[in-house]
């Protein structure tokens, strides 16, 4: 930070940054607020996920919840239903559960210690750090993606931001830059500048509002991280079991999936006969492949089976996947309608 080593450079830096910002930041829900219910909801749903998509569910959640109270009084079927299509649905559990912490511990308030925020199930160093500064205005560091690349690049960092140390370090040089008070302005226009400016592919150098604070010489090549871990394919077989406008699913456990439903795993394998559907979709570093075939369900249920009206199927939480195999089997996507005995339709 050979640009920014004296006081004086960095006040500079922070009011031509946050001068910036008032101007062309974002108009997001969650910027118009600063309750801290609000604000810790959008934190969880933007944790590796892009902001047009959060946009779509953000609305709809605090609507159905608007306050920590009424997210701890509901069901985890209920806040997984709300949650479907968001994917990481542990961030779902972990924030129903520190609602839930909030109520019984603070009576519904969230508390305004870092300290006390940061225990929180599911909420890391990050989080914390961002709820206190959009929420109380706190002077805390933050570093998620965009301010990581941004500082990556300020300072020509040439190590992997993904190790412990390159990663201390960026945290290090994030609280350098700190104002003294009033981290709201601050952190939103960094963070703001990494989404819109400093793009992980070429970078807008010409109109940056900072770039004469800027080390990089190719800011391209930055941040460095480690070499990506190999996508897993695998393959997932399942039973299209119908009867009298029901569907048989199966309740999913573990912590990935706990509090979804999914379609029942194939019971006998006669190869490609009766195959309805085939599909992708990805997980974490996994891509699925799956399959789904016509099947007859068995007399008795296993545990966890349950039959489900196909007109109340929207109701049901399920992972994104499975949803949209069973929205294309219903003939909602256009390409395969179902009778009831689970046979396709022809013309």
């Amino acid at each position: 930070m050979n640009r920014m080593k004296s006081r004086l450079e960095k006040q500079k830096f922070r009011k031509a940054l946050g001068e910036w910002f008032r101007v062309e930041g974002r108009d997001l829900p969650w910027r118009k607020t600063t309750d801290a219910y609000a604000i810790m909801v959008s934190e969880f749903m933007l944790q590796q996920t892009q902001v047009a998509t959060v946009r779509n569910f953000y609305d709809r959640w605090v609507e159905r919840f608007p306050d920590f109270r009424s997210l701890a009084e509901a069901t985890e079927a209920e806040v997984m239903q709300i949650w479907q299509g968001l994917g990481y649905y542990s961030r779902a559990r972990n924030l129903h559960r520190a609602a839930q912490e909030v109520v019984a511990k603070y009576e519904g308030n969230l508390p305004t210690s870092l300290r006390e925020i940061v225990e929180l199930p599911g909420v890391g160093r990050y989080t914390a750090g961002a709820i206190a500064s959009f929420a109380y205005d706190m002077a805390t560091p933050i570093v998620e993606v965009n301010i990581a690349r941004v500082i990556a690049r300020l300072i020509d960092f040439r190590e992997a931001i993904d190790t412990a140390e390159g990663g201390a370090r960026i945290w290090e040089v994030a609280e350098e830059l700190l104002p003294e008070r009033g981290g709201r302005l601050h952190n939103s226009a960094l963070m703001e500048l990494g989404a819109l400016i400093c793009t992980p592919k070429q970078p807008k150098c010409l109109i940056c509002p900072v770039r004469g604070y800027c080390e990089a010489k190719e800011p391209g090549l930055i941040p460095v991280k480690k070499a990506r871990r190999q996508i897993v394919e695998m393959d997932e077989n399942c039973g299209w079991m119908v009867n009298r406008g029901r569907v048989l699913l199966v309740a999913q456990t573990g912590k990935r999936w706990g509090g979804l439903w999914k379609l029942p795993p194939r019971l006998v394998d006669n190869g490609d006969e009766g195959l309805l559907l085939t599909m992708t979709y990805p997980f974490t570093h996994h891509r699925v492949r799956l399959r789904i075939f016509s099947e007859v369900a068995p007399r008795r249920l296993d545990e966890g089976w349950a039959w489900v009206d196909l007109e109340q199927i929207a109701g049901v939480a399920m992972a994104s996947g499975h949803r949209r195999a069973i929205d294309r089997l219903m003939g909602l996507g256009g390409e395969v309608a179902i009778k009831s005995d689970g046979t396709k339709k022809t013309d």
